[in-house]
C-alpha cells in the first residue's frame, strides 16, 4: 500500500463514521481482509481506518497453565495466546499489522478514556512495530461528523501517556489479585471435591460482595418490634382527607388506644395553616452513574444493560460518550444547535422552541469533573434507523434530562395544616405546584404527585369521621439492588465508571447472589467468610479505595506506577501464602458452599401431589433430557413428573402461581424475554388463556 495515514479505532461502527467524516466526498470505501474490516478515505493522502474490537491486547502469566499459583510474573500478550476460543484475535492482529506499513502517520483514534487509552497504545507499540511514541491523539465525546472533522484538525500531538501508565497499572494490579485469589478459591475447593466449579473475587469484587453480605445479615438477623400509628379520615366539603397524628410512632398499645378513646366520635378545629413556597432547582446532567441509576429506576434496567444501550446509541452518534464522571456541559458542544436539530422530533418540538426562546441558555451543572469528557447529551442527530424499545427510551431520557438541566427553577408549595382533635394534634398535608419550570422537559420521568386541599381557614371546625389505629412492625434495612450498589460503589471510591457494571454482573455469574433484590447465596456467604477469615485485607474498603487513590495519581503524574504495583504485590504475598497454607479448610469449605448452590439451584419447590417430597430439576439417565421430578420417585412413593422446554437456562423462581399456589420456574432464553412458567398441566389460569 502507498503512503498513507493511518487510524486505529476502538469498535467497527466508529471506523465507518470517522472514515465518512474525514473522506473529501463523504464516501469512504468499505474493504475487507480475511473477514476483518476497514475503510479507506481520500484526502490529500489516502486515510485508512481500521478498528479493533475491544481489547486485543491482555495481561497474562509468563508461564503456561491454570492449575498453580502464587503468580507474580506477568506479560502483555495478544488475547489469542491467554484466552480460549480468541481464534479470530489472530486474524485481526495480522490484518492491522499488514494495513500498518508503509504508513507515514499514525493516529489513535480509540475512545478518550483509559479503556480506549490501553487499546490504542497496545496496537500501535506490537502490531504496528513501536510506533507509539510517533502517533497522534484524535480526542472527540461525539461521533458527529462536525466534531470527528475538528478532532482530525486539532490533533494532539502525542499519546497520553500518563493516562495509559495509569491504565495498564489497573489492568496489572486487577490481573495480579484476580488470578492469584480465584485460582487459590477454585483449585481449592476442586482439589478437595474433585469437581471444577468456577470460583473468583478480586480487588473490587471482594469489598463489593462484603456490603451485600452485611446488608444480608442485617436483613436476617433483623427482629421487628411492634410500633402503633394512628390517623384520622376528615370530612371537607364532601371530600374525605387523610391526616396523620403528631406522632409518627408510638411505641406503647395503650398510649394509642388512650389517643383513640380521647379522639372518637369529637370534631377537629383548624389551630393553624403554614404555608410555604420553596424553589427546586433543575437537575444536573447526566454522568454514566446517574444515568445507570435513574434508567434503572424508571425502566428496570441493569447498569450493565444501560451501559450496552448507551453505548450503541453512541456508536449511532446520537449520544455523546456515556463513560463519563462529568456533570458539566461546556458551551462548546453548542446547546443551540442541538435544540434546534431536536426540534426535528415532533415530541421536542414546543419545548426546544421553549428554550431557545431564552435570552441564555446556562445549563445548571454539578460540581463532577471529568477532563476526557462532557456530562452525557444528545448530540442533535436523529435517528437513521427505528430505535428497539430499550434504545428509544434511554434516548428520550438522555434528551429531555438535557433540556431540563436549561429550565427555570420549579417552585413548588406545601400546606401543613394542624387540625386539634380534643387535645390531640393531627396534621393533614398538601403538595402543590405552582410553576412547571424544569418539570415540564422531564415530565415523564418526574416522580413527584400533587396533594390538592381545599380552601381552609384558621377556627374553622371539621368533621373527624372516623380515628384508624394501624399495628405495625419495623422493617429490616432494604436489600441492594444494581442500582443502589452502584451508588454506593461510587459513594466509597471503588471500581471505575467503566467497571463497576462488570462487577456487579460478576457476583450473578458467579452465584454468588440472585434475584433483582439482591439476596447473597450459601456460595456467596461462604466465599466472603474465607476471604475474611484468611485474608482480610482482601475485602477491606480502605486498602481499595487507596491503591484507586493511587492509580488515580499515575494519571496525575504524582505517582510512579512501579511503586504502587509493588506495593501492591507486597500486600498479595501474604495473604496468597495463607490461603495455600489453609488449602484444605478452604478447599472443604467451599466444597461444600458449592454443593448446596447446586442443590438449591435445582430445587424447585415441595411437591404438591404427595405433600411430602421435593420437585426438583432432574435429567433422564436414558435421553440426556431435563424435567421436574419429585424426590419421593425414587422411593416409589411419588410419581411426579413434568416435562421442561429443553433449550435455555431454567431457574427455580422460590414463588408460587397465583392461579394453583404450584411452584414456578423461569426460562430464560436467548435472544427472548424471560418468562415464568406454571408447569402445572391444569391450572385454571391455562383454561382461563384458552378460552
Amino acid at each position: 500500500m502507498e503512503k498513507h495515514t493511518f487510524i486505529i479505532t476502538e469498535k467497527p461502527d466508529a471506523a465507518q463514521r470517522i472514515a465518512l467524516a474525514l473522506d473529501a466526498k463523504g464516501k469512504a470505501k468499505k474493504m475487507e481482509e480475511k473477514g476483518v474490516p476497514y475503510y479507506v478515505a481520500e484526502r490529500e493522502k489516502p486515510i485508512v481506518v481500521v478498528p479493533a474490537i475491544g481489547h486485543l491486547y491482555t495481561v497474562a502469566d509468563e508461564k503456561s497453565g491454570r492449575n498453580y499459583y502464587p503468580v507474580f510474573n506477568f506479560k502483555w500478550v495478544p488475547r489469542y495466546v491467554a484466552e480460549r476460543g480468541a481464534k479470530q484475535i489472530r486474524v485481526w492482529l495480522e490484518t492491522i499489522s499488514k494495513l500498518a506499513k508503509n504508513a507515514d502517520t499514525y493516529i489513535d483514534a480509540c475512545d478518550y478514556d483509559i479503556e480506549g487509552s490501553i487499546i490504542g497504545y497496545s496496537i500501535l507499540k506490537y502490531a504496528c512495530g513501536n510506533k507509539e511514541n510517533i502517533a497522534k491523539r484524535m480526542k472527540y465525546s461525539t461521533l458527529t461528523k462536525e466534531e470527528l472533522e475538528k478532532a482530525y484538525e486539532e490533533l494532539l500531538p502525542k499519546l497520553d501517556f500518563a493516562l495509559i501508565e495509569a491504565g495498564k497499572t489497573r489492568h496489572e494490579i486487577d490481573w495480579l489479585y484476580g488470578v492469584n485469589l480465584s485460582r487459590a478459591l477454585t483449585l481449592a475447593a476442586k482439589d478437595w471435591s474433585g469437581r471444577y466449579a468456577t470460583l473468583s473475587t478480586g480487588r473490587v469484587q471482594g469489598p463489593t460482595l462484603r456490603f451485600l453480605v452485611a446488608r444480608e445479615k442485617a436483613i436476617r438477623s433483623f427482629v421487628p418490634t411492634p410500633y402503633w400509628e394512628i390517623r384520622a379520615e376528615i370530612e371537607i366539603d364532601g371530600k374525605v382527607f387523610e391526616a396523620e397524628y403528631e406522632k409518627d410512632v408510638i411505641e406503647i398499645k395503650k398510649e394509642a388506644e388512650a389517643v383513640l378513646n380521647k379522639c372518637k366520635d369529637k370534631d377537629g378545629v383548624v389551630e393553624n395553616i403554614d404555608v410555604k413556597q420553596f424553589q427546586q432547582m433543575p437537575p444536573t446532567p447526566f454522568d454514566i452513574g446517574t444515568l445507570q441509576s435513574e434508567a434503572y429506576g424508571l425502566f428496570g434496567y441493569t447498569p450493565r444493560r444501560t451501559l450496552d444501550i448507551a453505548q450503541r446509541l453512541y456508536l449511532d452518534a446520537l449520544i455523546s460518550y456515556p463513560r463519563t464522571s462529568s456533570q458539566k456541559l461546556p458551551p462548546a458542544i453548542n446547546y443551540t444547535q442541538i435544540l434546534q436539530s431536536l426540534s426535528g422530533v415532533a415530541q421536542y418540538k414546543k419545548l426546544s422552541a421553549e428554550l431557545l426562546s431564552k435570552k441564555e441558555l446556562k445549563p445548571n451543572e454539578g460540581k463532577k469533573e471529568d477532563p476526557a469528557h462532557p456530562a452525557v447529551y444528545p448530540t442533535g442527530k436523529l435517528p437513521e434507523r427505528v430505535l428497539e424499545e430499550p434504545e428509544r427510551r434511554i434516548w428520550d431520557l438522555v434528551v429531555r434530562r438535557f433540556m431540563a438541566v436549561f429550565g427555570e427553577p420549579a417552585i413548588r408549595q406545601s400546606m401543613k395544616v394542624a387540625i386539634n382533635v380534643n387535645g390531640e394534634r393531627f396534621f393533614l398535608r398538601g403538595r402543590q405546584i405552582l410553576k412547571e419550570g424544569w418539570l415540564k422537559f422531564y415530565e415523564p420521568y418526574v416522580r413527584s404527585e400533587e396533594v390538592l386541599l381545599p380552601k381552609i381557614e384558621k377556627g374553622q371546625k371539621l368533621k373527624v369521621k372516623k380515628i384508624i389505629l394501624e399495628d405495625k412492625f419495623t422493617k429490616p434495612p432494604p436489600r441492594y439492588n444494581p442500582g443502589s450498589l452502584l451508588k454506593k460503589m461510587e459513594e466509597v471510591g471503588i471500581g471505575t465508571k467503566a467497571t463497576r457494571a462488570d462487577i456487579i454482573q460478576t457476583l450473578y455469574d458467579r452465584k454468588y447472589v440472585r434475584d433483582e433484590r439482591m439476596v447473597v447465596t450459601d456460595l456467596g456467604f461462604e466465599v466472603l467468610e474465607v476471604l475474611k477469615k484468611h485474608c482480610p485485607t482482601i475485602v477491606s474498603i480502605e486498602m481499595t479505595r487507596k491503591l484507586e487513590e493511587r492509580m488515580d495519581k499515575i494519571q496525575a503524574n504524582t505517582e510512579k506506577r512501579e511503586n504502587v504495583l509493588l506495593d501492591a504485590v507486597e500486600i498479595l504475598k501474604p495473604v496468597v501464602e495463607q490461603l495455600k497454607d489453609k488449602e484444605k479448610i478452604v478447599g472443604e469449605q467451599l466444597s461444600s458452599a458449592i454443593k448446596r448452590a447446586r442443590l438449591e439451584e435445582r430445587t424447585v419447590g415441595q411437591c404438591p401431589i404427595c405433600g411430602t417430597g421435593t420437585l426438583m430439576i432432574l435429567y433422564s439417565r436414558k435421553t440426556g433430557k431435563r424435567f421436574i421430578g419429585c424426590t419421593n420417585y425414587f422411593k416409589k412413593q411419588c410419581k411426579a413428573s413434568f416435562p421442561l422446554p429443553q433449550r435455555g437456562t431454567v431457574r427455580p423462581l422460590g414463588k408460587n402461581c397465583r392461579g394453583c399456589g404450584w411452584p414456578t420456574v423461569q426460562i430464560r432464553m436467548k435472544g427472548r424475554r424471560p418468562w415464568n412458567l406454571c408447569f402445572n398441566p391444569k391450572c385454571p389460569l391455562k383454561e382461563e388463556r384458552k378460552t
